[in-house]
């Protein structure tokens, strides 16, 4: 069981403020360990099909609560009369900035306060606190140099240590060295990202000048210390991102953990259970990496997996990949798991959104890479920025099309949704605006449930 900061936290919740029913949650803590009460509530449920919707980062359970009623919220008009409709929000820790903005869906005093720039605000600052619980030290000083942004390069040097100790990745590096290699979705990638290795100050200009390419040129983010030779004031954007990426960088290992060892089997007990009850996945940001990893625990041969749709999801775009395009002798993390799902895999992208477009790639690529921190390189792409690669045979549909004749019965299919996913401020952009009702029918096609 995971310690108390990453614990369960959110409660078990009944379905208070959901808006359709039955819905339950299943609630994890951020080793994957299930909060056996709200499985039992799934458990119970009357329902011929279960929409199981992972969300991405949130800061807390009423954040997760709200973007679930508003996304179930049209399903009831659009399925079949023989279908009946069970929901499922699954609530895991995880946490948001206060300066991501989620169109037409925020809660009072949800974002920062205009003016921090730089700053971490309170809300930012106490959500940090609590997905890094026992670091008050560390964050207090995190914030007084954000707040202060000292014209030093010994400040970025001491931020960039105290986000390396933060994230656990001094001890990552001491066990592997700079220069050894892992999988990252299948991807050869150093032990520690390059982001966290690179010189702190080369780091922070090159996420300065992203969150500029992202339209967040906002106090800090601009000014001579974007060129080099210039200031070092105007860098301080680009290391409140190099922290920001750090709880990225521990979110996308925490999803990993909560689908394979956590949602995986829990649904495969409740199918074991109810082996009549069709379950349609449904994963948001990180929560598309909780819901795709959940596929490792389907036995083989088990059907109850009816389909899964990935909104905007934060992982790899070759994840399910056989072979590598850059490495045939390597394959992507979930290799063949598409073929566990009795119906599709469909991958929601947009070009709008600047957190995967730009961010994440950027994040992701390898150490001592010849085309720079922001060179373009395909191996470091998002599923929820341009679809599924290197799956032979994976259709590519425009949104229209898909809501117009359907997606396929079976196999990868890559939705643009860009047409309707495509509002959001800097730096994430259009990240989590997913609160469509086209979105809701490319699941229910998805899931076969339609009228």
């Amino acid at each position: 069981m995971a310690d108390v900061g990453g614990g369960f936290g959110f409660g078990t919740g009944t379905g208070t403020g959901i808006g359709v029913g039955p819905y339950a949650e299943l609630t994890f803590d951020s080793e994957g360990d299930v909060d056996r009460a709200s499985q039992g509530t799934v458990s119970r449920m009357e329902a011929t099909d279960v929409l199981v919707f992972a969300h991405g980062w949130n800061s807390d359970r009423s954040t997760a609560t709200r973007l679930y009623d508003r996304f179930f919220a049209p399903f009831p008009a659009l399925v079949g009369p023989g279908v009946r409709l069970g929901y499922v929000g699954v609530v895991w820790p995880s946490m948001r900035f206060s300066d991501e903005p989620i169109p037409d869906f925020e809660v009072a005093g949800a974002l920062a306060e205009p003016g921090h720039g730089c700053a971490l605000d309170p809300l930012t600052r106490r959500a940090l606190g609590e997905f890094w619980p026992g670091r008050r030290a560390e964050l207090d000083r995190l914030a007084e140099l954000l707040a202060e942004q000292p014209e030093s390069a010994a400040a970025f040097i001491e931020f960039g240590a105290l986000v390396r100790e933060l994230a656990g990745l001094d001890a990552v590096h001491e066990a592997h060295g700079v220069q050894a290699v892992h999988a990252v979705d299948g991807v050869a990638a150093p032990a520690v990202p390059a982001i966290f290795t690179e010189d702190v100050l080369e780091v922070c200009r090159a996420l300065s000048l992203a969150l500029a390419r992202a339209g967040a040129a906002a106090a800090g983010t601009e000014g001579p210390g974007l060129t080099v030779g210039g200031g070092l004031r105007g860098l301080w954007g680009g290391a409140k991102e190099l922290l920001r990426q750090a709880a990225y960088y521990k979110m996308k290992k925490r999803a990993g953990a909560v689908g394979e060892r956590g949602l995986g089997p829990v649904l495969a007990e409740l199918a074991a259970g109810r082996p009549a009850m069709r379950f349609h996945l449904i994963g948001h940001s990180f929560g598309a990496r909780v819901v795709s990893f959940s596929l490792r625990a389907v036995p083989d041969g088990a059907r109850y997996v009816r389909s899964v749709t990935l909104l905007q999801g934060a992982f790899s775009h070759y994840a399910f990949s056989d072979r590598l395009p850059h490495d045939r002798g390597r394959s992507g993390a979930l290799r063949g798991l598409h073929r566990k799902v009795d119906g599709p895999v469909v991958a929601c992208h947009s070009p709008h959104d600047s957190a995967l477009k730009v961010f994440y790639p950027l994040a992701s690529r390898m150490a001592g890479d010849s085309a720079g921190l922001l060179g373009f390189d395909e191996r470091w792409g998002a599923i929820g920025h341009d679809g599924v690669q290197a799956v032979p045979g994976a259709p590519r549909l425009s949104l229209d099309t898909a809501l117009r004749e359907g997606v396929p019965t079976a196999g990868c299919v890559s939705v643009d949704a860009g047409s309707v996913v495509r509002r959001g401020g800097a730096p994430s952009g259009a990240h989590s605006d997913i609160c469509h009702e086209e979105l809701a029918r490319v699941v229910v096609s998805a899931g076969r449930m339609g009228r």
